[in-house]
């Protein structure tokens, strides 16, 4: 099922259920209908063939008769030397090899469905998350749209100029809410929606056409080659954002994984970093490499690096230094960071991922923009998005830049750092709202 087709289903699905349902029932009944005039067909020949049959035995001298019972009687003597025994045992032996088949075709079905059912059971709980994790915005963009249309009157060009400047308020992005409006005054003609209930319907589609257009959930993944080992995943940042917690969290999945997985605390500058990532490491039993105070960050990257090779790691997290996105002197310092990993590995970073504090809003886009323009970064972390009404900023991210989000925060427990699904996050997002 496209992401198109699974949010839908879920918005909307009451309604294409009984369609669907409605569609069954009429070609149940077109089949049933068939194999009614196909009986008749039949009964009809048999019939004819019976009435023909019938003259013919009429017709045939008596003598064939006579012969055709005689040979009768000779097979039937024929037959008769098999004991009764023996017939037991044939059917006996008949009988077992069709209870075992049984048996093993019932045992495969039922191995068959529990994958099934556990998928269906994944899916929902990450349903779940994503509408527990997503409640505030789901809450404030709800009450800005309820709002909206509680005072709404007629559809005109006063209409879609507050219907932007709600898209603005809930952190789509000015680019985004302009493209949007656009776009829904065309939908709106073409649907000719004019109540509430049609309108609001209208706008959750939009946004969710914006992600069936933007997105490619292959990109979304986190990237793991494991031939190519370690793989080195770069954390990037600005201060707050959530770099530590969310590689101590990545660390913790990737253990329980059974993989084996190496940190490096490059973020020598702010005070407690390395305390912190080092208590990770003890938490979740994963070894940190540390350099001495305010030491080198890309020295203690480089001695962590040839760890990870020496002991054949499938990956190693690099946490580094918080920086504004404007400032050229640790931007530079960053740079040397990468260079230091393709002195060893020419072909890492595998990821070079930026975390970004969802609750910041438009502010995450700008930094986005910026750190993609001098590290070439591979995806985006979002945190926070729990504790905050601004998640909206991700329709923004998607829909202006050409970068994938891969890992989204959910809540504080390590099993809330999910990976990112664009279905169940405009699941989550218009929940309720139609």
């Amino acid at each position: 099922m496209g992401l198109f087709d699974r949010i839908k289903k879920s918005l909307f699905g009451k309604k294409d259920d009984e369609e669907e349902k409605k569609e069954e029932q009429e070609k149940q009944e077109e089949v049933e209908q068939k194999q009614d005039d196909s009986e008749a067909v039949a009964q009809e020949e048999q019939s004819e063939e019976s009435a023909e049959s019938d003259k013919q035995e009429e017709t045939e001298p008596i003598e064939e008769d006579n012969e055709s019972e005689a040979s009768e009687e000779v097979a039937e003597d024929e037959e008769e030397p098999e004991s009764e025994e023996t017939a037991e045992i044939e059917e006996e032996q008949e009988t077992e090899p069709q209870e075992s088949e049984t048996t093993e075709e019932s045992e495969t079905e039922t191995d068959e469905e529990e994958p099934e059912e556990l998928e269906e059971d994944e899916d929902s709980s990450q349903e779940e998350l994503y509408e527990k994790g997503l409640e505030k915005t789901n809450k404030g963009f709800g009450a800005r749209l309820n709002a909206f249309f509680a005072k709404f009157r007629t559809v005109d060009e006063d209409f879609f100029d507050d219907l932007e400047d709600l898209l603005i308020e809930s952190d789509v992005g000015y680019e985004t809410a302009e493209q949007l409006t656009d776009e829904l005054r065309e939908e709106a003609k073409l649907q000719n929606a004019k109540s509430r209930d049609d309108l609001k319907k209208v706008i959750v589609e939009k946004l969710v056409d914006l992600y069936d257009k933007g997105g490619n959930s292959e990109d979304e993944k986190l990237i793991y080659h494991p031939e190519d080992k370690p793989n080195v995943y770069l954390f990037v940042g600005v201060n707050g954002a959530g770099k530590t917690t969310t590689i101590g969290k990545l660390a913790k999945r990737f253990k329980d994984e059974g993989k084996s997985v190496i940190m490096a605390a490059a973020d020598t500058f702010r005070a407690g970093a390395v305390e912190q990532l080092v208590e990770w490491g003890k938490r979740v039993d994963v070894p940190v490499v540390t350099g001495k105070e305010k030491a080198d960050p890309a020295s203690v990257v480089y001695d962590a690096t040839e760890r990870a090779i020496n002991e054949k790691a499938d990956y190693l997290l690099v946490d580094t230094a918080g920086r504004l996105q404007n400032k050229k002197n640790l931007m530079a310092e960053l740079e040397k960071i990468q260079r230091t990993i393709k002195k060893l590995l020419p072909d890492q970073p595998t990821e070079t991922l930026l975390v970004l504090d969802g609750s910041t809003g438009q502010n995450a886009l700008l930094q986005a923009k910026d750190f993609d323009k001098t590290t070439k970064l591979t995806g985006l972390v979002l945190t926070k998005l729990d504790g905050s009404s601004k998640g909206g900023v991700v329709l923004a991210i998607r829909n202006e830049m050409n970068l994938p989000v891969k890992l989204v925060g959910l809540g504080e427990k390590a099993e809330d750092l999910a990976d990112f699904d664009a279905a169940n996050y405009a699941i989550g997002l218009f929940h309720g709202l139609v």
